[in-house]
């Protein structure tokens, strides 16, 4: 039976932006829980190896949460990375309702880009008009403080091919953290385990 206290914590995702990829921001993932951990949060358990961190913490402030992990990365494992935090709740609403569910067949080629700030969604206007060929893009409807935070990309020809994920980089550079559906579901799993 959980307490008084287990019950008011809130389940929270870190997405860490760029750490392992190549040779450089290199963060062992046992590493990370442990920052985790000394940064007060519960409950942590890191997915694959690419910066993905389930935690709780006793209060849900997902921006709160990202600066203090930001922090924590460079102060003390010397790693400088972006860090977008997003509820249990949000993560649930962002699988919920996938508009390219109907079209996107292989999931390591669907990615939702989480932007760390929904007003950088006025940033994409052009790129969402934009005929795109076989590559689609839709702004989702995960919703914070009534801007769309969610960002939904199909490339058939692969992320590295296609043009959309590098047009929508430039656009917001640093601002956005991308994973793929299967890292989604992966991540809202643990969620509800």
């Amino acid at each position: 039976m959980k307490t008084a206290r287990e019950e008011k914590r809130a389940v929270l995702v870190a997405l860490l932006r760029g750490i392992n990829v190549g040779t450089a921001k290199r963060v062992a993932m046992a590493d990370l829980r442990a920052l985790m951990e000394r940064l007060g949060y519960a409950g942590v358990r890191t997915l694959l190896n690419s910066g993905n961190v389930m935690f709780s913490a006793a209060r849900a402030e997902p921006r709160e949460a990202a600066q203090r992990i930001e922090k924590g990365l460079a102060a003390q494992l010397g790693v400088s990375a972006r860090v977008t935090v997003i509820s249990a709740a949000e993560l649930e609403e962002i699988v919920a309702t996938n508009p390219l569910s109907d079209v996107a067949e292989n999931p390591s080629r669907l990615l939702v880009g989480i932007l760390n700030d929904p007003a950088d969604g006025a940033k994409l206007g052009e790129i969402v008009a934009k005929d795109w060929g076989d590559e689609r893009v839709v702004l989702g409807s995960l919703r914070a403080g009534g801007a769309a935070r969610a960002l939904y990309m199909w490339m058939p020809r692969g992320v590295i091919q296609g043009r959309l994920n590098a047009a929508v980089s430039k656009a917001l550079k640093d601002g956005v953290t991308a994973r793929n559906w299967s890292t989604m579901l992966k991540l809202k799993e643990m969620t509800e385990a």
